[in-house]
């Protein structure tokens, strides 16, 4: 059977990135895939193999592009504006591809390899941002979590319009994210 000219594994992906976007991973399916692309649903598995695959290229293809987010939004900086302009690069992701993020926040398998090198990829990353200030493996791990657990929970609330106050959303990330800066400067154990 010929493939419709034009249609690939990555027409495909990026036809479903769309649709989360759209509507939500729930909204994703293969009958709206295939809808999308005008093929009848059949022809999806010359491409992809099944819905939880797809699920996971996506969840993939999230993580990658939140990092190159992040990445293209810290060269030049260091330190403290390097972590605000990921914490930014992050939240805006989420803002911008609300689907594709709600795949990352989902990951459908954490054993799976690509998926699990893909989420330690970010990590890498965000530790090697945390490299001028001096902290131990361990420690650099924690505000790692404690970095992700604030943007995600930021973006989270305002992607289920969480905020409704008057108040500029932007300022109040930026508050946050100087306010968790700040703390890097405070020894860990003083309390």
């Amino acid at each position: 059977m010929a493939q419709r000219q034009g249609l690939d594994a990555a027409n495909v992906l990026q036809a479903a990135v769309e649709i989360a976007d759209e509507t939500g991973v729930e909204g994703l399916t293969l009958a709206a895939l295939a809808a999308k692309l005008n093929v009848k649903t059949p022809s999806l598995y010359n491409h992809i193999k099944g819905l939880p695959d797809l699920r996971k290229q996506l969840s993939r293809r999230g993580l990658l592009l939140i990092k190159a987010a992040m990445v293209e939004a810290v060269i030049g900086k260091a330190e403290d504006s390097a972590l605000l302009a990921a914490g930014f690069a992050y939240v805006n992701f989420a803002r911008k591809h609300p689907g594709l993020y709600e795949a990352i926040s989902m990951l459908p398998d954490y054993e799976d390899s690509e998926l699990k090198e893909a989420g330690q990829d970010v990590v890498l990353f965000l530790l090697r941002i945390l490299e001028p200030y001096g902290l131990s493996e361990e420690d650099a791990l924690h505000v790692v979590r404690g970095f992700r657990s604030m943007v995600h929970g930021f973006a989270s609330l305002e992607g289920q319009n969480g905020f409704r106050m008057d108040l500029e959303r932007d300022e109040s990330l930026r508050r946050l994210l100087q306010t968790y800066l700040r703390g890097l400067r405070v020894p860990l154990h003083e309390t």
